[in-house]
């Protein structure tokens, strides 16, 4: 079964809707652990009008995975970068987990953000993802409470070549 990238369009909108819940209800259950305030908060903005405007929008770069084989190709995974540096989605079907589709995604906008002069990348993850993350590189800064509700990881990574990061710390700010 291939697996191809291809940018985002607003015609993908309604099935990436349908792979985003679907990733998150099933794939990030560890995460939420079945609580409906967590649940209703985190697939409350995951709507097709959303996925629209998010994939049409000129700041945004939004990247899908199709697997399968001719007219029988799905959706496989998604991520979503913005201009700021913010990896605002990096979601995988379920039945895709470990299958290179993550990581051919950020692969994906991590080019982009190159091809934009961005210099770092950031992100927040709900837990059972960081490992993944950290396994390309992101740096785990710790604990934050924005992802809806639960505790998450605030990872991090330095784009440039040249400048390896020195420290956990996403900035430099109090130097």
């Amino acid at each position: 079964m291939g697996i191809e990238l291809r940018q985002a369009t607003p015609n993908d909108a309604s099935a990436a809707c349908t792979l985003l819940r679907r990733s998150i209800e099933e794939g990030c259950e560890r995460d939420h652990g079945g609580r409906p305030e967590i649940l209703q908060a985190w697939l409350g903005n995951k709507t097709t009008q959303n996925v629209v405007a998010w994939f049409s929008s000129p700041s945004n770069f939004a990247v899908v995975a199709e697997a399968g084989t001719g007219e029988g190709r799905e959706l496989a995974g998604l991520a979503l970068l913005n201009q700021a540096g913010r990896l605002a989605l990096c979601y995988v079907h379920p039945a895709m987990l470990r299958s290179g589709v993550g990581a051919a995604l950020l692969a994906a906008v991590e080019a982009q953000a190159r091809a934009w002069s961005i210099g770092k990348l950031h992100m927040h993850a709900p837990a059972s993802a960081s490992a993944f993350f950290e396994r390309h590189g992101y740096i785990n800064a710790g604990k934050d409470k924005a992802c809806f509700g639960m505790e998450c990881d605030f990872l991090w990574k330095q784009l440039d070549a040249c400048a390896a990061p020195d420290s956990k710390r996403f900035c430099k700010c109090s130097q």
